[in-house]
């Protein structure tokens, strides 16, 4: 059995957006000693494959970080297969909270050094002594608290598009990054009620360690993140503090978690939060693009991309040969050619 997808992306994502099948997409995280990471994941594989499962699924010494979809009629069989192994028995599993079923069309599980890129010394501080995990409720009490500094775990694209009222939310990159600018940024307010929140809960769980590691007195952190927030508020009729829309790392790029568009076309300024990849295969720029503007540019990021995708496939081939652009996509709306600019993002009101 191949234990790896061996069948062209580009047909596979052809035949998830013409298949009727239901699916639901999940996501879930454990911080766990695996001894021997490579066979847990050829385990996982071949598990998982039986079960028709797509998605992206980080293992390493410290644990595993999945983002999947499931076959909606076969979710029973997941669970039931995935709680047989014995340190993810019982664990939470977070279903998206705007779902087309299109989130994934392929199942990729990597070993990895860490399961999240965060640039941490782990044997320099106790990563289980995490922070005070709260529920929706909890959190927005925390939030009304005069005392209480809210702040965005996630990157600059990310809460461009979507985040709690009143939340610092650094101009970074990358986690790995914000970590250092949060405790520049709260140097002098160590003292405070620091309140975090992430998509899913997973960068939390290591931050809030460090961040009491490096001084920080009240470190709480929502349970579950944004998504399990967002069902917890809906479940038990909640005030919902997030605006906006919840950035997503699949296929859909984001789920809606409030009406409120807070963020805008990168190429013309009109209110607008669907991100988009550039449709040149030399480029991907990850930003955000109305219809108007994908119409115009032929969903391309600039004139000069949609010229190169109107040129016969060779062509194209020829023009990115022996080119290395550094993955554009990293520059997350960034890019110098983009008439609408990230701006910095400290908090919102």
């Amino acid at each position: 059995m191949a234990l790896y997808n061996k069948i062209n992306g580009k047909e596979l994502k052809e035949r998830l957006h013409n298949s009727m099948q239901a699916r639901t997409t999940v996501s879930f995280y454990k911080y766990h000693q695996i001894a021997d990471p490579e066979s847990f994941r050829n385990e996982l594989y071949k598990l998982l494959d039986q079960i028709l499962v797509c998605g992206r699924i980080y293992v390493a010494k410290e644990g595993i970080n999945a983002q999947i979809s499931v076959p909606t009629e076969r979710f029973t069989d997941f669970k039931n297969e995935l709680f047989s192994i014995p340190f993810l028995t019982g664990i939470r599993l977070n279903t998206a909270v705007d779902d087309n079923g299109k989130s994934f069309f392929k199942l990729k599980i990597l070993v990895r050094n860490k399961i999240v890129a965060d640039g941490l010394n782990d044997y320099s501080f106790d990563v289980t002594n995490s922070g005070v995990h709260v529920n929706a409720n909890e959190f927005n009490q925390l939030a009304d608290n005069p005392d209480t500094i809210i702040v965005d775990m996630r990157n600059h694209y990310e809460s461009e598009v979507g985040r709690f009222k009143n939340a610092i939310c650094p101009d970074v990159d990358t986690f790995r990054e914000e970590l250092s600018v949060v405790n520049e940024i709260l140097e002098n307010k160590k003292d405070k009620n620091l309140l975090m929140y992430c998509t899913g809960g997973i960068r939390c769980e290591k931050a809030s360690a460090w961040f009491k590691h490096v001084g920080f007195k009240n470190v709480f952190q929502l349970d579950g993140g944004i998504i399990e927030y967002a069902k917890q508020v809906k479940d038990q009729n909640l005030e919902n503090k997030f605006v906006g829309k919840n950035f997503v790392f699949d296929e859909r790029l984001g789920e809606r978690i409030s009406d409120d568009v807070i963020s805008k076309c990168h190429q013309c300024g009109k209110p607008c939060d669907n991100h988009t990849n550039c449709k040149n295969d030399g480029c991907h720029l990850l930003f955000i693009q109305c219809d108007e503007c994908a119409g115009k540019y032929a969903a391309c990021c600039t004139p000069e991309c949609a010229q190169i995708i109107a040129l016969p496939t060779e062509s194209q081939k020829e023009l990115r040969k022996g080119i290395n652009k550094g993955r554009q996509v990293f520059k997350k709306g960034r890019a110098k050619d983009l008439k609408v600019r990230v701006n910095s993002i400290e908090s919102t009101s």
